[in-house]
């Protein structure tokens, strides 16, 4: 230990004031603004194509499209489904990346982990503040996809994939859920960023490369011929969250998505933390 260097008694893995000002420093961070930003206008470009679309007469479009115009609340899904496969994940990406590897860049994270056990506490709140990022990110999207989808067509009672009328409320209900699916299906992602983060001193890299894996899982979930090995991809069971749209709610690809994520998550957290705490810092 060097003579600026204060020795300081362990703590516990989880520090309040530590996450709190973690968290701070990521949501107030400008790039994190930008990709919020984009989030929460994909849903209202989105709702204004499919009011367009439905003056022009033309079809198609992504899941749950066609329904948006009876009610305006399948646009949180719509919105859900069009941002799950690259803009949900790669501004979780970007986040994951730039947590442990961000701070190497600048030289400030030889000062983070001063404490004894600092390193294992610093890993622990940069991985939730990862999470409480995927939360917000897409709550972003829900919330701003039900205000474009209030304003621009009716609500109300709604009609599910299965064929069953439920209650607007029950729907609201289910979107939301859907919304914690979702952002819950993102944490295989920011386990892996935060993994890349730990390898590289370049924030710039590490976010490169974890949209980069993101991007390349996708299209090896599209090729027929991997079918073997497409199970065991995070991406595979994402759109399992449609399944809340029906009545009753078949659980398994749900319960596959969920399991898939924790897999990743004690997998590429373990490894973060195996080379977190065996590094060499310097910076």
């Amino acid at each position: 230990m060097s003579r600026g260097e204060t020795a300081v008694r362990p703590g516990p893995l989880w520090s309040l004031g530590l996450l709190r000002s973690e968290l701070g420093a990521v949501l107030r961070r400008r790039r994190t603004l930008v990709l919020l930003a984009v989030l929460a206008a994909v849903p209202v470009l989105v709702g204004v194509a499919v009011k367009a679309q439905t003056h022009g007469g033309h079809g198609g479009g992504p899941a749950f499209i066609a329904e948006v115009t009876g009610n305006g609340l399948f646009l949180v899904f719509t919105s859900l489904a069009v941002t799950l496969p690259f803009f949900l994940p790669m501004a979780v990406g970007v986040v994951a990346g730039d947590a442990v590897a961000g701070e190497a860049s600048a030289g400030t994270l030889r000062y983070l982990l001063v404490a004894p056990a600092g390193r294992t506490r610093l890993l622990v709140v940069k991985f939730v503040s990862v999470l409480v990022f995927c939360a917000v990110a897409t709550a972003v999207v829900a919330l701003f996809a039900l205000l474009a989808g209030a304003v621009l067509f009716p609500l109300g009672d709604v009609t599910l994939i299965s064929g069953t009328t439920v209650p607007f409320t029950d729907g609201l209900l289910r979107a939301a859920l859907i919304a914690a699916v979702v952002a819950l299906s993102l944490t295989g992602v920011a386990a892996l960023g935060l993994f890349v983060s730990t390898v590289t001193d370049s924030g710039i890299a590490a976010m490169a490369t974890t949209v980069g894996v993101v991007i390349t899982a996708q299209i090896m979930d599209g090729v027929p011929q991997l079918h073997a090995v497409q199970p065991y991809l995070f991406p595979h069971y994402w759109f399992s969250f449609a399944d809340l749209l029906r009545s009753p709610v078949p659980w398994d690809g749900l319960r596959r998505d969920l399991g898939s994520q924790a897999l990743y998550v004690a997998v590429f957290g373990s490894a973060a933390w195996a080379r977190l705490t065996t590094r060499d810092v310097t910076a």
